[in-house]
């Protein structure tokens, strides 16, 4: 049996631009012969497997971008990091807020499919009642706004608490007393810090995905590059290269602000400028590189394809 995941990207042709115009779907497609909750639950597995899988990406990228405390000397270089967490801690410790992490893939991946039929619906051209390529890319980036606010944002919060915490102070003991802390200390208002940072990334991150991946496939047409299983990969990871390098500024911010002392998104902006000056806002990038190549191009080679 197949199944057709939802709710993520998969590159899809556009009618009204013909056959060489590859635009890349943000809000994904549905299999007409799927049941909705096979959809829903096996684009939240494929979300949560990938979170799990490449976490340690993850861990190692939050660590570098954290502020580093006064007379505390931290390693800056990733492979460093997971050397001395693993000799200090052990291989446990690197999956460190991943509960959080995969809890908010599937969250997202559950918002969007949820969202999808009244996004698509708010941005269709009323005459044509079709998704032209810029308003299928303003469709996305609302996708990635109400997911923000309803799934990513508190899911980033907390698992960025978790791995700050775990650097010196120590004060949570697991996930739901992490929750029950910054609750206590700074309400609901505490689960959106790093809103700003964490919105403006998933949002942006649309743009440059979907402008980058149609350039490629629009290059390969016109120079006649034959389409394979190699090539889906290819073009998938260099979209995902692209996107991160322009989306890192606002992924450091957003780190920086949700730490376990939380910071406005001003406030986190002028530290990660006083302590590295403007290359600061790229701390992190191998390990995100490392997992969006991992993640992101495995993702348009499966072409969201489920095989049961």
């Amino acid at each position: 049996m197949k199944v057709l995941a939802s709710t993520h990207p998969k590159p899809q042709e556009d009618a009204s631009h013909g056959p060489h115009f590859a635009q890349f779907s943000i809000m994904g497609v549905r299999d007409a012969n799927t049941p909705p909750i096979v959809s829903l639950i096996s684009g939240g597995l494929a979300g949560g497997v990938e979170a799990s899988v490449t976490y340690p990406f993850e861990f190692v990228k939050t660590r570098v971008q954290l502020h580093s405390e006064p007379g505390i000397k931290s390693p800056r270089n990733p492979f460093k990091i997971v050397s001395q967490v693993y000799k200090q801690e052990g291989l446990r410790a690197l999956y460190k807020g991943c509960g959080a992490l995969v809890i908010g893939s599937v969250g997202k991946d559950a918002v969007r499919f949820l969202s999808f039929d009244t996004v698509k619906n708010a941005f269709k051209d009323p005459k044509t009642g079709t998704l032209s390529p810029g308003r299928n890319m303003l469709s996305g980036m609302a996708a990635g706004v109400i997911a923000s606010v309803f799934a990513v944002t508190p899911t980033e919060r907390i698992k960025t608490a978790l791995i700050d915490d775990a650097r010196h102070a120590r004060r949570y003991n697991s996930t739901l007393h992490c929750i029950k802390m910054i609750l206590r200390d700074d309400g609901m208002l505490g689960l959106y810090r790093g809103f700003a940072g964490t919105t403006l990334k998933q949002a942006t991150a649309t743009s440059f995905r979907m402008g980058s991946y149609n350039i490629i496939k629009d290059f390969q047409e016109v120079n006649r590059i034959k389409q394979n299983t190699a090539m889906n990969f290819v073009n998938g990871s260099a979209a995902g290269v692209i996107t991160t390098l322009c989306t890192q500024p606002f992924d450091c911010i957003k780190t920086r602000s949700q730490s376990a002392k939380a910071t406005t998104t001003m406030e986190a902006i002028a530290s990660i400028v006083k302590d590295d000056g403007i290359r600061g806002f790229w701390r992190g990038t191998i390990m995100r590189l490392g997992r969006t190549v991992f993640s992101g191009g495995g993702l348009v080679l499966s072409e969201t394809h489920f095989a049961c």
